[in-house]
């Protein structure tokens, strides 16, 4: 939580000093953005509701069914669709979540979205449309510094070799106590309804120079080795992604990451009023931390 909307939230005079006020939903509430998205609002003294399979109120986007549920009682909802906007269905499964949040009296929705993502774009006007009234803010995010802690590409780092088909093209890693900062501030501040915010770090990095940054904080080397898509999604087929999942995330990665996403934004700065993390010190913090002890 930053300074600012800490300050903010402390001056509204409202009784509940949450705008749109009730309880709020975040799906995907056990994953790497939610889970720090709910900790915050948690901490600010909303109510949380974390959507997932597992949860009490069960969410899951492949039933449709239990979505009214889920939205009983809420005011706003910070939701990430899974695997990935992009995805086929996604923009079926937005147009849904629109009509059902408006029906249950959801006045909020924050998306999460991905940077660059032209088919995401068309799940997200989607949900635009089919939301009525619902005040709408899309958060588009560069790659997270994260993955490499937390995600898919630890294993890497601990081994010693990243394996991933980027290439040679520049990243402006974000990091997700940012992302999860802009989330708040939207979902609990005015002014944001119909903006879409893209999210970045402070500068680009090939993949061999966030590995080398990566080698610094561990204290031992850290090598990219690029490969094509094809070969990322055999490789994920053997830790037992199935194969059109494996092949959707190759081509996803492979399409995200060519160099149309290399420039920065002043998106953090703009919501937070602060630079946002540099992707050296997310690795010397995840270091301190720990998570790389192999």
């Amino acid at each position: 939580m930053t300074e600012n909307t800490r300050t903010r939230l402390n001056n509204n005079d409202d009784d509940t000093a949450i705008p749109h006020g009730g309880t709020v939903l975040v799906t995907s509430g056990t994953g790497k953005t939610g889970r720090r998205v709910a900790e915050r609002l948690t901490a600010l003294g909303v109510p949380v509701r974390s959507g997932s399979r597992t949860g009490e109120v069960p969410f899951d986007w492949q039933d449709e069914a239990g979505w009214a549920a889920a939205l009983d009682g809420v005011g706003a909802a910070c939701v990430a669709y899974y695997p990935d906007l992009a995805a086929p269905g996604a923009a079926e499964a937005m147009a849904a979540f629109g009509r059902i949040a408006a029906a249950c009296g959801v006045r909020r929705v924050v998306l999460l979205s991905g940077r660059g993502e032209p088919r995401a774009a068309v799940a997200e006007e989607a949900l635009r449309g089919a939301a009525g009234a619902v005040e709408v803010t899309v958060v588009r995010s560069a790659f997270f510094a994260q993955n490499f802690s937390e995600g898919a590409l630890l294993d890497g780092v601990v081994g010693g070799e990243l394996v991933f088909p980027a290439g040679t093209a520049a990243e402006p890693f974000v990091d997700l106590d940012d992302l999860a900062d802009v989330v708040v501030a939207a979902l609990t501040g005015d002014g944001h309804a119909g903006a879409v915010y893209e999210l970045t770090g402070p500068r680009g990095l090939t993949f061999a120079e966030a590995a080398e940054e990566l080698g610094r904080a561990t204290g031992r080397p850290v090598r990219y080795v690029p490969v094509t898509g094809v070969a990322y999604a055999a490789l994920l087929e053997e830790f037992g992604v199935p194969g059109a999942e494996a092949a959707f995330l190759a081509e996803l990665f492979a399409t995200l990451l060519d160099g149309h996403n290399a420039a920065t934004t002043d998106g953090v700065k703009r919501i937070l009023g602060r630079e946002p993390k540099d992707f050296a010190v997310f690795a010397r913090e995840a270091a301190r931390d720990g998570v790389w002890h192999g």
